[in-house]
């Protein structure tokens, strides 16, 4: 979490094509009659189905949406410096709460859409004496002393590797291990496959809950925060260059059942063909784009 984000950020925009500037070519301001908008995401599965989701709404109604995905640092480093128009996967008050207090005063808030997001390390329910995080220590052995964790930068694995692992006492016989959220599906997948012992960090909402028999490992301490809310945030600006679109954003919502349909439509009917997935819950759900007009 601790990164010299201006430089990233700087770097990272430019290959995508982005400036600061809004100029025609890199879809980041809505003045003069502008109709571009750049969705930053990070690869969290219910950031890329949301951020899908929209890039259909938008299309529909004839702007020109591109998507970017990015590290969480690097999306609100981009919002603040107005390269990027829409993020819509804040978690808070705890996961985001370093990036608020750097970026906060240069965003704006469109509204909560999911009120139960929770952070979770989980195993799958075959593997047994271990139902707590205080379980860890005496078993680590299970697991060859690794955690299965997503990418460097998330709130989650600050979470996980400033909370989680010292107050459970788990410094020195468990090491978690960073990579992506792809990579940590992928071995999850593997090792239930084979029915081996593996430990994860998660949060819902997520499909994996669906399709995989898993268990929470609970947090006596806390030390994973409690029930967060899911905001969409905008660049400064936005409200008023693209007032419409901005109207029904503040009007998304989607409950826990409506999420997880979209997820497995996505990430597993449909998986590789975003565009496809959503159509199919669009036509699944022909009432919801009403909930925005």
């Amino acid at each position: 979490m601790k990164r010299v984000l201006a430089l990233a950020v700087t770097a990272a925009l430019a290959l995508g094509g982005a400036t600061a500037c809004g100029d025609e070519s890199d879809g980041a301001s809505g003045s003069g009659g502008d109709k571009k908008i750049t969705i930053g995401y990070m690869a969290w599965d219910e950031a890329i189905a949301a951020s899908h989701l929209w890039e259909n709404i938008l299309k529909e109604k004839g702007y020109e949406v591109q998507l970017k995905n990015l590290e969480a640092g690097l999306v609100y480093g981009g919002l603040a410096n107005g390269d990027i128009d829409l993020f819509l996967d804040g978690w808070l008050p705890l996961t985001h709460a370093s990036y608020m207090e750097k970026y906060g005063d240069k965003l704006e808030k469109l509204g909560v859409w999911h009120d139960d997001a929770s952070l979770s390390i989980a195993v799958p329910t075959y593997v047994e004496g271990v139902d707590s995080l205080a379980d860890l220590a005496g078993k680590a052995g299970t697991f060859g002393g690794e955690m299965i964790g997503i990418e460097p930068g998330a709130g989650l694995t600050k979470a996980t590797q400033e909370q989680a692992i010292p107050q459970y006492g788990l410094d020195g016989a468990m090491k978690l291990k960073t990579s992506s959220t792809p990579a940590m599906l992928a071995a999850l997948d593997g090792a239930i496959k084979d029915k081996k012992p593996i430990v994860v960090t998660l949060w819902h909402p997520h499909w994996a809950y669906a399709k995989y028999e898993l268990k929470d490992l609970a947090d006596p301490k806390g030390t994973l925060g409690q029930a967060e809310q899911i905001n969409t945030f905008a660049r400064l600006g936005f409200g008023e260059d693209f007032p419409e679109v901005t109207d029904m954003l503040k009007k998304f919502k989607m409950d826990g059942d409506q999420l997880a349909s979209l997820e497995d439509l996505m990430f597993n009917v449909h998986k590789g063909d975003e565009e496809k997935a959503v159509e199919e819950w669009l036509k699944a759900n022909p009432d919801y784009l009403k909930t925005l007009a």
